[in-house]
């Protein structure tokens, strides 16, 4: 296995224990309309399918490149106090 599928793989296994584990909590000091923190997630869930089923095509960049927006949507989340999880 190529040093990039052997760190794509590592970002989706840590991203989909993240995601079975994520709470959402939409923090006391802000306001958000509507269920945008589940759409964010959703968004998120979607980009994380998208790796997986890119890692196996073979499509390695692709994958990475999907997981880690992935990431980006959770952490900023989770900066913004909406989400809680642990990396």
């Amino acid at each position: 296995m190529s040093k990039l599928a052997e760190r794509t793989l590592k970002y989706i296994i840590k991203v989909g224990k993240v995601l079975g584990e994520l709470k959402i909590t939409a923090g006391n000091s802000i306001l958000v309309k509507g269920n945008l923190i589940g759409e964010v997630v959703d968004g998120a869930k979607r980009y994380f399918e998208d790796a997986k089923y890119y890692f196996e095509k073979g499509e390695y960049d692709v994958s990475l490149a999907s997981i880690s927006y992935c990431e980006g949507l959770l952490d900023a989340l989770r900066m913004l106090g909406l989400v809680e999880f642990e990396w």
